[in-house]
């Protein structure tokens, strides 16, 4: 009796094992599981991406964390995430953490991003230079007018300290909040600021932030003199992004760490495809290749 129970409990055991294997989901550029870190500016955009991936394969699931820069770099370096989305590339630094582990990072830019300046919509004055800008940033004259950012640590920030080679803020003229829309409901009610915002955040179709949205605009701006955009004002509408002319640019990468051929080099390779661009080119953001529309000529006679 005591050999028939134990029979069964190890017939038990490997029929337990054999049906967890069958479940289990195999590991493919369309299947499995991936985590992935998202800069929250470009929470969107990725948001759509992966609904569309996954109508078409089902057995892909993807762990989204969001956060700003500061935040979601050292958790990638630290937790090997395996997938983060950022406006930069990695810093040779950074790159050696992954390269130490017989990883090579695997870069691609999938879109360009503008940097919306946006103002009161009853705000006459709707116009300002780049050199405004700096000028605000490293504490000059403002004319009166305040830059207020989404927060301390995003990339937004770090991208205009970078572009005017600054180590900290002054101590007036600037301003941080906590995030993108604190930005945009800040500024719909206070005159003389300006918000500091990526279009894709600002054009996302968010229900909740359609009354503030309201209240603001974009305002154009004109590069300085030598470079492309000079000869206007211009805002960050698509076509802007596209050409280029656009002052306030980044591109909007994929960093691909997992080390082997799984969901994240599947999903990137997403991303890059004439599906993945066309998501791209509907969100407003400037795509990394325009996808050729081909047309199926016919003739009648």
């Amino acid at each position: 009796m005591k050999n028939l129970i134990l029979a069964f409990l190890v017939l038990s055991i490997v029929a337990c094992s054999d049906s967890s294997k069958k479940d289990a989901v195999v590991q493919t550029r369309t299947s499995g599981t991936v985590k992935i870190l998202v800069d929250e500016s470009f929470s969107s955009i990725i948001a759509d991406q992966v609904e569309v991936f996954n109508s078409d394969y089902k057995d892909a699931k993807f762990n989204i964390s969001e956060g700003n820069e500061n935040k979601i770099v050292p958790n990638f370096l630290n937790d090997s995430m395996g997938v983060i989305i950022l406006s930069r590339r990695l810093k040779p630094d950074e790159e050696k953490i992954y390269r130490n582990r017989g990883i090579i990072p695997k870069t691609s830019r999938f879109a360009i991003d503008g940097i919306a300046l946006i103002t009161g919509k009853d705000n006459i004055d709707s116009n300002i230079t780049v050199d405004q800008v700096i000028s605000i940033l490293k504490g000059a004259d403002t004319g009166g007018k305040n830059l207020v950012f989404d927060n301390a640590y995003s990339s937004t920030l770090r991208y205009f300290k970078e572009l005017a080679q600054i180590k900290e803020l002054p101590k007036s003229g600037v301003y941080t909040l906590e995030d993108d829309n604190d930005v945009i409901k800040y500024v719909g009610e206070h005159k003389n600021f300006i918000g500091v915002v990526g279009v894709n955040w600002l054009i996302a179709n968010n229900a909740n932030m359609s009354a503030y949205i309201g209240k603001v605009k974009m305002m154009g701006v004109k590069n300085v003199k030598g470079k492309k955009g000079d000869d206007a004002f211009y805002t960050p509408k698509q076509i802007n992004l596209i050409n280029g002319i656009y002052p306030f640019l980044r591109n909007v990468y994929i960093i691909d760490c997992e080390g082997r051929d799984g969901l994240g080099t599947g999903f990137a390779n997403w991303l890059m495809s004439p599906r993945g661009q066309l998501i791209v080119l509907r969100s407003g953001l400037g795509p990394h290749k325009i996808v050729p529309r081909e047309f199926n000529l016919k003739n009648k006679n």
